[in-house]
């Protein structure tokens, strides 16, 4: 999937769009992609300027992100005006090492289960095969008021 495509799926938009394309994609099973991570970023400014590393926090929002495609794209369609994918949980995060300007940080989803509309992931976060995080993140879709 390309940026488009990707825009077709995610109501994510700049600055929060962490996701720039997808390089493998197996319905109802995983999901790989990538965002390059560049000295552009809003948050490096503040986060840290002595040293910048992307915020944890963002880290699992691009994998959040992920797995958001990955259901969206297993259920054949894309995001509805009137409807949020929503992150109901984070378990086991785990941080291994920091990620900076010039990385690009490989994103791994893979569908452990998804019952009663709350969707749960494996993911992983990398940069040049060296694992930066892991997390078990849990999502769900709901309707909003438009």
């Amino acid at each position: 999937m390309d940026i488009q495509q990707i825009l077709q799926h995610l109501p994510h938009r700049y600055p929060f769009l962490m996701i720039d394309r997808v390089t493998e994609f197996k319905a109802g099973e995983s999901l790989v992609g990538y965002k390059n991570v560049t000295y552009n970023e809003p948050f490096f400014t503040g986060h840290f300027p002595q040293r910048p590393v992307m915020p944890g926090v963002l880290i699992l929002e691009a994998m959040a992100q992920a797995t958001g495609l990955l259901a969206f794209r297993t259920v054949e369609r894309g995001a509805k005006r009137e409807s949020l994918y929503f992150l109901v949980g984070i378990d086991k995060a785990r941080f291994k090492r920091p990620v900076e300007p010039g990385d690009q940080l490989m994103l791994k989803a893979n569908l452990k289960r998804a019952r009663r509309g709350i969707w749960v992931f494996d993911c992983e976060a990398s940069v040049d095969g060296v694992v930066a995080a892991t997390a078990e993140i849990m999502c769900t879709e709901q309707d909003i008021d438009t």
